[in-house]
């Protein structure tokens, strides 16, 4: 009798073909999560997956309403009590494709040119969810399932998973599970596999200011009542110091500290300040001194203003005194801060240092958890081996900059930790134009994957 993981890996390989098919089918499904128009496109991308699901034979297969977009689950529970049980994570939502202008091909198509395919949602995440599938069918092929297999694929991802924590709650015997599985992070390089054990959390808000009743003429009033724009600007600028720390009242009372030891290992890591500054394009670097760009970008917080609205923005002169003025600003945080702490703290500033002839308004608009995993759990050292067979060399582990609120709601939630990683690279322009993902990269995590799942099965 043939080895089970042996026959498996031969039909990864064989089908390669039909995955990237099933690939551009899923590309091609505009499922933006961030605009109504596209709900009818969210809800297509839900039933193409529930379609696949049942096709691989999973069981239990639901399209569950969220209160925002639905949430895909599904199960196969044949491996018995005694192994382990996977959640499998993923979302279909994809990022809107603006500027369309900008895309060298149509935003969705999924359009392979050599080594890469094109489209939007390719990198982030389609082609991480389409890796778990192929990888599981690859295994469902060559026998049953050394371990049992539950599915969360959500479709409001790339608009901060509002709904997933309180979901998630009320769902917890649903989901409940040994680990979880995120492909939803990424590579260092096409020949370095990476394995990411640290999150930052988000707190995104708006701030409005306004003042007189309406906009006025800056030659007959200028000078006489406080400017909107000018006041957020002096708000936002007393924000933070020269170097880049934060001056909200407790910013940093819970932020956890980097202990030698992950300083040391962060050096070893070839995201150097060199390469920082090369790919910013920027004159310089800046920030927290005590800091390499490594550390400030992946386990230091941050405040950002991401966009400033007031007054006339339009071609030629317009001499106006707005009457309103708004900024969207983010918070990256690091564990154990929490964003509706961070919400306060952002308050208690305003209210200190606000003028007092001015009103104002803060509106929170999306939060997710920062997150630390386990880097030496059964599962994390599970995938290490299944990269470093794949690969032939061993993973590297990192934190990561950006957000996954789902990884801190499951280990808040349901107190499962997750092994986050993906065959996403840097260059792979997620939320931007063309954004691509690198085929051979992405074969290769579907062949890891299937080791993956031997290696939990103790095959």
């Amino acid at each position: 009798m043939p080895d089970a993981r042996i026959t498996a890996l031969k039909y990864a390989q064989d089908n390669r073909a039909r995955f990237l098919d099933e690939l551009k089918e899923l590309v091609a499904i505009p499922s933006v999560s961030a605009d109504s128009a596209n709900k009818p496109d969210i809800q297509r991308a839900a039933e193409w997956l529930t379609t696949k699901l049942k096709k691989l034979g999973f069981q239990n297969i639901q399209i569950l309403d969220t209160g925002g977009h639905p949430m895909i689950y599904a199960d196969l529970l044949t491996a018995g009590k005694d192994a382990p049980t996977m959640l499998v994570y993923g979302h279909y939502d994809v990022q809107p494709a603006d500027p369309v202008d900008l895309w060298k091909t149509p935003p969705f198509e999924g359009v392979q040119k050599g080594e890469y395919l094109f489209g939007r949602g390719a990198s982030d995440m389609k082609g991480q969810v389409i890796v778990s599938l192929a990888a599981i069918e690859s295994a469902l092929k060559a026998g049953s399932l050394p371990v049992n297999i539950k599915w969360m694929i959500e479709g409001e991802e790339e608009t901060g998973s509002p709904n997933m924590g309180a979901f998630i709650k009320k769902h917890a015997k649903l989901f409940a599970a040994d680990f979880a599985l995120n492909p939803d992070a990424g590579m260092l390089s096409p020949t370095q596999p990476t394995i990411t054990y640290g999150l930052r959390g988000l707190a995104y808000f708006e701030i409005h200011i306004s003042g007189p009743a309406l906009d006025l003429h800056s030659g007959f009033f200028g000078g006489t009542v406080r400017n909107p724009a000018n006041e957020l600007a002096r708000l936002i600028a007393g924000m933070q110091d020269a170097n880049g720390h934060i001056n909200l009242p407790g910013f940093y009372d819970k932020v956890r500290k980097l202990d030698d030891e992950e300083r040391a290992e962060f050096k070893r890591l070839p995201q150097n300040d060199e390469l920082y500054l090369k790919m910013t394009g920027a004159k310089a670097l800046w920030g927290e001194k005590d800091f390499s760009a490594y550390e400030r970008a992946t386990a230091r917080p941050t405040l950002d203003v991401n966009g400033l609205l007031s007054g006339y923005t339009g071609e030629g002169p317009k001499t106006v005194l707005p009457a309103k003025a708004m900024a969207k600003l983010s918070c990256r945080l690091v564990p154990d801060q929490d964003p509706h702490e961070v919400e306060k703290q952002l308050r208690q500033y305003m209210e200190k240092n606000a003028d007092p002839t001015v009103t104002w308004e803060v509106k929170p608009i999306s939060d997710a958890v920062p997150s630390i995993s386990e880097r030496d759990s059964l599962a994390v050292k599970a995938m290490a081996k299944a990269q470093e067979t794949v690969w032939g060399v061993k993973p590297i582990f990192r934190r990561e900059g950006g957000s996954v609120p789902v990884v801190g709601h499951l280990q808040g939630e349901l107190g499962l930790e997750s092994v986050n990683v993906g065959s996403g690279l840097p260059d792979d322009q997620l939320h931007s134009p063309n954004e691509r993902l690198h085929l051979p990269t992405w074969e290769k995590e579907i062949d890891a994957f299937v080791h993956f799942i031997y290696n939990l099965g103790g095959s």
